[in-house]
């Protein structure tokens, strides 16, 4: 018995989200275990104090108006509205590669105030950062490629009212790298 594209799409959607919501929770729990690592070590003597680079803060902004972008990406598919889906998906795209430029920008400001990686000038403080900071970013790079690819076949006009699964799927990955930031943004704001 044949399965109809419909069926197949109702198969895909019911295995799709909870593969993706398991990915996710394994990487609350990645930064989870950052983060109370970066609890613990805080209290060691000679712990490096130096403020934030100012960057994170404009990239802070800059990956919530993304999510504002890949809202109005997905409204607009809803709405069979294909300019919308291309222009939020290109905004989101653009936005996202900016934050990357802020962050690699962020560690040559840290970097120039002496703040290192490894080394035998560095602390764990500055590492710490950098690891934190460098797994999100990591992270973002796979949902610049996966952007890539919603990017794609915005521009085939594949998604639209009745064919959301790979748009809902990126957009979810999307808003979660965002809170993720912005929980990471605000933890390094008020331990460091």
């Amino acid at each position: 018995m044949a399965i109809s594209a419909e069926e197949q799409q109702v198969i895909k959607s019911k295995a799709a989200k909870p593969m993706l919501w398991l990915a996710i929770v394994s990487m609350c729990m990645i930064f989870g275990g950052l983060t109370s690592a970066y609890m613990v070590r805080r209290g060691d003597p000679g712990w490096l104090m130096f403020e934030l680079p100012k960057l994170f803060y404009f990239s802070t902004a800059i990956i919530i108006i993304s999510s504002f972008t890949m809202i109005w990406a997905v409204q607009s598919a809803r709405k069979d509205n294909y300019f919308g889906v291309k222009a939020g998906i290109v905004l989101t795209l653009i936005l996202g590669i900016a934050f990357i430029i802020c962050q690699i920008k962020a560690w040559d400001s840290l970097v120039a105030k002496g703040v290192f990686l490894t080394g035998s000038s560095s602390n764990p403080a500055g590492s710490f950062l950098y690891v934190i900071s460098g797994a999100h970013l990591v992270h973002l790079l796979g949902g610049i490629i996966m952007l890539i690819f919603v990017c794609i076949n915005s521009f085939r006009q594949l998604y639209h009212s009745k064919n959301l699964l790979g748009l809902q799927l990126s957009s979810i990955y999307w808003h979660f790298l965002d809170l993720l930031w912005i929980y990471l943004f605000l933890f390094l704001y008020f331990t460091h």
